[in-house]
């Protein structure tokens, strides 16, 4: 099989320099991502106030529920792309690729239409103040617009990361985040729309990355190229897709919907806590982009060997990724928490919301060391095709873990600090039954599928 520049060969010699060549520019792409979202943060902080800075606070964790989704689904799609591409079978890669790219624009469309739906009774179950709620639904609704864009680039990102090529969709995303910036300027300063225009810059944002890829992959050559005279959905890659993708989707939602039901009990501390959490949120996601980029690293290399029942090099990626992860992530970490009051700063400068956003930041990234093994063991585990065990652990231990904290300790001790408490607390219990979970199926692969 020929490789381009860009593409690595995962099934032979050394791991640890390709694990990084492949993660850092997934890292980087994961935090051009965010890039999007802090452009938003910071030019409202700045220009227009914290009420609207805490709006858009209010969205994060309603826009990462229905994202997660459809990331997870492309992960489904990343997935069965490189176990076939590692079992030479390039005739149903390129099933598995036009079956991707159809339903990612199905699923785009899907969600854009059911989160319009949805945007008033969530804004009610989370009892947005009214000093914020109009701004808030204002800016989700024009978000959710560019949902078909952002679906179609997760797909097509996860094309690309199948064979190995994670730099062109990072160069596609620096482009969309420089646009970005530079609209958010000029539809507040210079038009004055403040938070609609900021929305309206990041759906842009999004169709230009989403642009960009769709021509990368009509001009690519071999597995991954994009014919559409012959796009179709194959049942076969079809069901592999969700069935992988579709857990895994669900895994990041249970995520999004504990956020959202931390995010409540935020919005019961005021206006300082919620501005305060939308800029630390910001921040602190930089790292997790870190620790998802190796564990779709482990995911990937786990696939390709995986599909050519290379069992003992898929415990080797595993493990390189793990300990490739911790280091990258910790040297971010420190780098974070000794810069905090400054970073944080960028964003707003009331002392109050400084001062809660430093308490976010030492209960998240402090204890990040703990996702790089969730996100670790949970990748691998997708990488040979066991997707919904990780997924229905993290729904039982996340969610339970943190709806029970909601609900006693920080009911009896209703402070900033209390809350932030439950993110390493549910970390650690779900990482105990992750390890548990991966030792049981490692010692129970089966082949991978003919």
């Amino acid at each position: 099989m020929k490789f381009n520049t860009r593409d690595i060969d995962m099934l032979q010699g050394s791991l640890w320099d390709k694990i990084i060549l492949f993660a850092l520019p997934l890292a980087l792409t994961g935090v051009m991502q965010q890039l999007l979202n802090a452009a938003d943060v910071v030019t409202l902080g700045k220009f227009v106030g914290k009420n609207a800075m805490a709006a858009v606070g209010n969205n994060i964790s309603m826009v990462g529920l229905i994202v997660s989704l459809m990331m997870g689904l492309s992960l489904g799609a990343n997935v069965v792309i490189a176990q076939n591409i590692g079992a030479k079978r390039i005739d149903r890669a390129h099933a598995a690729v036009n079956t991707a790219f159809v339903l990612a624009i199905a699923a785009g469309f899907f969600f854009c239409l059911l989160g319009e739906l949805l945007v008033e009774p969530i804004f009610y179950f989370l009892e947005v103040p009214k000093i914020v709620v109009n701004m808030a639904e204002n800016y989700l609704r024009i978000f959710l617009l560019g949902l078909p864009a952002i679906s179609l680039y997760n797909f097509e990102a996860a094309i690309f990361r199948s064979k190995g090529d994670t730099r062109t969709p990072l160069i596609a995303l620096a482009t969309a985040s420089g646009v970005n910036i530079l609209l958010n300027l000029i539809f507040v300063l210079q038009f004055g729309w403040g938070i609609e225009g900021v929305a309206a810059a990041t759906v842009i944002a999004h169709v230009i990355s989403a642009i960009i890829l769709f021509v990368e992959l009509l001009k690519s050559e071999g597995v991954i190229k994009l014919d559409l005279n012959a796009m179709h959905i194959d049942k076969e890659e079809l069901f592999e897709i969700v069935r992988i993708g579709l857990p895994a989707g669900i895994q990041g939602m249970v995520f999004s919907l504990s956020n959202l039901l931390i995010q409540a009990a935020i919005n019961s501390l005021g206006a300082d806590a919620m501005a305060a959490s939308a800029a630390a949120f910001t921040i602190e996601i930089n790292v997790f982009c870190v620790v998802n980029g190796f564990g779709q690293a482990a995911t990937t290399f786990v696939g390709q060997n995986y599909g050519a029942n290379n069992i003992p090099r898929c415990k080797r990626a595993t493990w390189v990724s793990m300990g490739l992860s911790a280091i990258f992530m910790q040297t971010l970490s420190f780098f974070i928490l000794f810069f905090a009051e400054e970073i944080l700063s960028l964003f707003n400068s009331d002392p109050e919301v400084i001062r809660l956003g430093v308490i976010r930041l030492w209960y998240i990234v402090l204890p990040e060391l703990i996702n790089v093994a969730m996100e670790g063991l949970s990748g691998a585990m997708r990488g040979y095709g066991i997707s919904l065990t990780p997924a229905v652990i993290t729904l039982i231990c996340v969610c339970g873990v943190r709806l029970i904290w909601v609900f006693t300790a920080f009911a009896k001790i209703p402070i900033y600090a209390t809350l932030m408490a439950v993110y390493p607390i549910s970390w650690f219990i779900t990482t105990i039954f992750l390890i548990a979970a991966y030792s049981y199926h490692i010692k129970r692969l089966k082949p991978a599928r003919a």
